[in-house]
């Protein structure tokens, strides 16, 4: 990594320096949680529609920054005496504007890479294509935005020799500064279509605004065949082409595509020569990025035959960390597809988020870039392994293993193997005990054989969580309050059914404001899991009273019974203001106070003096209904008319908050102080007023155990429900009513969705299994069904149930595994 002067980045940023600015800047970062190296770090106060950087400086400065790119000093300056504060207009600008100097600081080749879809893929494969032969620094993950970019812009340093970055859009006006950072020399523009199409008038307008990454591009790599794009490109003056496609003329022709069952023929020209090769994918897509793969490859001159080869080596590119449950009550993070240093980096934060205990173990390959065994990149794996508090490494490859001493210098347990099949002979003298294990390896080292063994096997069918997803869809409803308003998510009924622990530790990682558990065991559970958000229980018993205080948990009061019976345990156990939440009751009538009541009850708090109220809050009975929105108007001021009624009388102000995740869209004249996100957070495939859709966050799957035969006639399940009319080929699947699978969904109610096809469920739903008609649709044994997920809604299933999401997502069985993936 290439290293500044703190004194010169002021002056590249014009800020004015408050401070000592002799500092050495290395890193830069927007994020508190992802802080490698603190007194090497600049850290950028950047402003966003949902939070302002401003209020984690102190938190940055406690984990060790001194320097800070800020608009205004920030509120407790004083108590940062070492730091820096270099003060500039626009945080965001300021981080665009130094990374565009340290780009164009290195005369090298880049390419950049716009579409509306394919880009990461396209990237990662480029990489796995080129790699070898050229020293590549890319973008992390898809940081794409107009933060992600510069953050990726500032990894080139002296050993890169190509750089290959994202650029992604979402409204006009915003690929000219993605220009400016990322200068690419080569362009591919991928595709154009739907997504993130709200802020365009039409796809041209989208394709128009893309196309402004290569002003000023040597040449730009496209499919002719696409009309948008190839309209586009010709009415774009002073751009060079390099295109492939089925059309005469194109640099790279396509001349057949044929599908197989496993793999696709391809057949191409290449100025008169002609190539035959498999693709080893069937689907269109990626085709479209294998093809633009190969139009690249052909630009840079690379060995037709190397290229072949390494397209029919090309693995999908996993976009995800999985977190799994292992042996001996441990967890295991297994990345096992990839060991570059950014996707390392990455993998460190999601095990430092996701942890169960302190005990974090990390099992390496050799890292990717150092073919050659090279210092530097250990040195930095080194203060990555330090920085993300590893307490124990296991080092696979005969590289990384020379360098031994620079891991143990920094007081990290090591111990080394020179092949995966070597550490697989040791294991079982190895002792893992309640740790969180990272899995990182290059693909040639086949961890996955490594994962096999360290997973707790369990029932195959599997609730996926996707983390990614769950973060997506509460930005979504940020964007949606003011920023004075709090946000409260409900993490009840094991999270929706999407497990508590792990669920609330992406929320504090995400400084959501409130949690809120339905009983005591819940939040206790999410305290000794980490927790340390303030968590509201919404039904407490007298015998957990104790428990209240010993784990800091907020209880609802809703009657008067429970309140005076609190207060004679707080004052007899000498507890002073313990914070409490008063739930009203203006017309759900389920539990609460009543309008008529609130005077009374503040006159009570106000006399026992030992209750101080955080909260009061009401639940809207009807707010997704147009119909009953007079009935939501009347609560809204009933509740307001209680509340004024309650603060007159205890002489003070609370959090009020009556707005449940329907209330958050239809209603934003009542977020009030707080609003409270369950359902909507989990759901998915819902759009917001503010234009985002969110995305399905769970999704329930199970495997093919086996595949039968019918003839006309035969019958299949319990009590014959059905019967073949023709010849039909049945697949049975591991899962049953056991495991949450409704029993009204078999008889042709429900569907799966398996290898790209919706299959009915045949038959009666059984306990632990069901049968899916796959006739016509290709399956085998160990094939994977999508009960719920991204291509069935899970409201579309509980609609066929006659029921509620909630239902659906809470009534998963707990022997179902749990599988949280980041993508």
């Amino acid at each position: 990594m290439k290293t500044y002067d703190l004194s010169y980045i002021s002056g590249i940023i014009h800020a004015k320096a408050v401070g000592n600015t002799n500092f050495k800047i290395t890193y830069l970062s927007n994020d508190t949680r992802r802080i490698i190296d603190g007194l090497n770090t600049l850290f950028f106060a950047l402003k966003t529609n949902t939070n302002d950087g401003h209020k984690f400086v102190l938190s940055a400065y406690n984990n060790g920054v001194r320097c800070f790119v800020v608009e205004h000093l920030p509120d407790k300056a004083a108590e940062m005496p070492e730091a820096c504060f270099l003060i500039v207009e626009n945080s965001l600008t300021a981080l665009q504007i130094l990374a565009t100097a340290h780009r164009s600081s290195f005369n090298i080749p880049v390419i950049g890479i716009t579409g509306s879809n394919g880009k990461t893929i396209v990237k990662e494969w480029l990489y796995q294509l080129l790699h070898r032969r050229i020293e590549i620094t890319r973008s992390p993950k898809s940081y794409n935005s107009q933060i992600g970019v510069p953050l990726s812009v500032w990894n080139i340093d002296s050993n890169t020799r190509l750089g290959i970055f994202e650029a992604g859009i979402s409204m006009p006006g915003e690929m000219a500064a993605l220009e400016k950072m990322i200068q690419p020399t080569i362009g591919i523009f991928t595709n154009i279509g739907e997504a993130h199409q709200q802020h365009f008038t039409s796809l041209e307008q989208k394709a128009s605004e893309k196309i402004k990454l290569f002003a000023h591009s040597d040449i730009i790599i496209f499919n002719r065949d696409n009309e948008i794009i190839n309209k586009t490109v010709s009415e774009t003056t002073g751009l060079n082409t390099f295109t492939w496609g089925y059309q005469e003329g194109c640099d790279v022709r396509i001349l057949s595509i044929y599908k197989h069952a496993q793999n696709t023929t391809v057949h191409i020209n290449i100025h008169s020569d002609h190539h035959r090769f498999e693709i080893p994918f069937i689907d269109d897509a990626s085709i479209e990025n294998v093809l633009h793969c190969l139009a690249t490859c052909v630009y840079l001159k690379q060995e037709m035959n190397e290229t072949i080869e390494g397209i029919q080596q090309l693995k999908p590119v996993e976009m995800r960390l999985f977190w799994k449950k292992a042996i001996h009550n441990s967890y295991l993070i297994n990345d096992s597809y990839s060991n570059d240093l950014n996707s390392f980096k990455i993998a460190l934060d999601y095990l430092y988020q996701q942890r169960q205990s302190n005990k974090l173990t990390v099992i390496l390959s050799d890292v990717t870039e150092s073919s050659t065994g090279n210092k530097a990149i250990y040195e930095q794996v080194v203060r990555l392994l330090k920085d993300g508090r590893i307490n124990r490494l296991i080092a696979i490859g005969e590289q990384i293993a020379r360098f031994r001493s620079l891991f143990e210098n920094e007081g990290i347990s090591t111990s080394e193997y020179p092949s995966t099949e070597a550490f697989i002979q040791a294991l079982p003298g190895l002792t893992f005990n309640n740790e969180n294990i990272l899995l990182k390896g290059a693909r040639r080292f086949r961890f996955e054989r490594i994962a096999n063994i360290l997973e707790l096997q369990t029932h195959e069918t599997t609730l996926e969580i996707n983390l990614t997803a769950i973060t997506h869809n509460l930005k979504a409803y940020k964007n949606l309050l003011k920023p004075s308003t709090r946000l409260m998510v409900m993490v009840k009924a094991y999270g929706y059914g999407s497990g508590d622990a792990e669920v609330a530790k992406l929320l504090q990682f995400n400084h959501v404001d409130y949690l809120t558990v339905a009983y005591i065991d819940e939040g206790i559970a999410l305290r000794k899991a980490g927790i340390t958000l303030p968590i509201m229980v919404l039904n407490v018993e007298e015998s957990g009273y104790n428990q209240l205080e010993q784990y800091n948990l907020e209880p609802e009061i809703f009657s008067f019974h429970q309140l005076n019976n609190f207060y004679s345990y707080c004052l007899q156990n000498g507890i002073t203001q313990q914070g409490i939440h008063i739930k009203l009751d203006t017309g759900m009538h389920r539990l609460g106070f009543l309008p008529e009541e609130t005077e009374a009850l503040g006159k009570k708090i106000q006399e026992q003096n030992i209750l101080f109220v955080k909260s009061a809050f009401t639940h809207f009975a009807a707010s997704e209904d147009p119909d009953e929105d007079d009935f939501t108007h009347l609560q809204a001021d009933l509740f307001i008319k209680s509340c004024n009624t309650l603060e007159e009388q205890i002489g003070y102000s609370f959090i009020k908050h009556c707005c449940n995740t329907a209330g958050i869209e239809r209603h934003p004249q009542y977020h009030m102080g707080m609003v409270r996100l369950g359902v909507g957070l989990y759901e998915g495939n819902k759009k917001l007023p503010g234009g985002e859709t969110t995305i399905p966050v769970g999704s329930l799957k199970a495997t093919v155990a086996q595949i039968k035969h019918l003839q006309e006639g035969d019958t299949v399940g319990y009590n014959r429900r059905f019967k073949a009319t023709k010849p039909t080929n049945v697949a049975t699947i591991r899962i049953g009513y056991a495991d949450g699978l409704r029993r009204s969904l078999g008889n042709n109610v429900g569907e799966v969705f398996i290898n790209n096809h919706r299959a009915p469920i045949i038959g009666s739903v059984c306990m632990d299994m069901c049968m899916i008609d796959i006739t016509n649709i290709p399956a085998n044994v160990g094939d994977t069904a999508e009960i719920f997920g991204m291509h069935i809604p899970v409201k579309e299933v509980a609609q066929k149930c006659q029921t509620i999401s909630y239902e659906i997502l809470t009534g998963i069985g707990q022997r179902v595994k749990r599988v949280y993936i980041e993508e």
